[in-house]
């Protein structure tokens, strides 16, 4: 018998039409913004915003930006995942304060490691710091869709949208923030032709190697 994790993955989908009466409770959205809040990112530094949007005028001023999907019209809520615009020294700066205040551990310990990321930093171009960033949000985005099945609620991640109009519309280019993603989440519509597709994969044997 799988086990209830597998079950549940095995459930999830990238559902194509979404029941828009439908909507998730406040409780089960906490679950996503506490799951975007706690997946691991390189040296915990967190380059990242989570947009969640639940207004339905704004939503429907989405679907044309996301070439006339209606995932993001008919959503019961769209998380859009962004990337700080820059990483500068005192971002860096700001995470060391956190440490030092959530976990009370002496500056003479952080120094070392703060004065190191920062050197380490400002060798890369905005490029290479940009690439990372964008990894570290593909990381959250795996948990998103693992908690999302494991919680019974259906998503679509979507790159298939234009990320300069997203920023204008909804302002996240004053807010120095660029959006990678969109993640509309909510529940499957019954008429959805891909509810009862068999999941096509290369399997446990093909992908998996042993070194034993």
């Amino acid at each position: 018998m799988p086990s209830k994790t597998i079950e549940r993955l095995q459930w999830r989908y990238a559902t194509k039409r979404f029941d828009s009466s439908r909507i998730l409770s406040e409780e089960k959205l906490d679950i996503l913004k506490e799951t975007f809040n706690l997946t691991a990112t390189s040296y915990g530094l967190q380059p990242l915003k989570l947009v969640v949007i639940s207004n339905a005028e704004l939503k429907a001023q989405l679907m044309p930006l996301t070439y006339n999907q209606p995932q993001v019209r008919d959503a019961s809520h769209v998380l859009i995942l962004c990337v700080e615009k820059k990483i500068n020294e005192n971002f860096i700066i700001d995470h060391f304060k956190r440490v030092e205040g959530q976990r009370n551990t002496p500056r003479t310990i952080l120094e070392p490691f703060e004065k190191n990321l920062i050197a380490s930093f400002s060798e890369k171009n905005s490029e290479e710091i940009k690439d990372w960033m964008i990894n570290q949000l593909y990381l959250t985005l795996g948990a998103l869709l693992t908690v999302c099945a494991v919680e019974k609620i259906d998503a679509c991640p979507m790159e298939g949208f234009q990320p300069k109009k997203y920023d204008e519309l909804l302002g996240l280019d004053k807010k120095g923030l660029e959006s990678v993603i969109v993640l509309p989440v909510g529940y499957r519509d019954e008429s959805d032709f891909f509810i009862n597709l068999k999941k096509v994969r290369r399997g446990v044997d093909e992908l998996i190697i042993e070194i034993n």
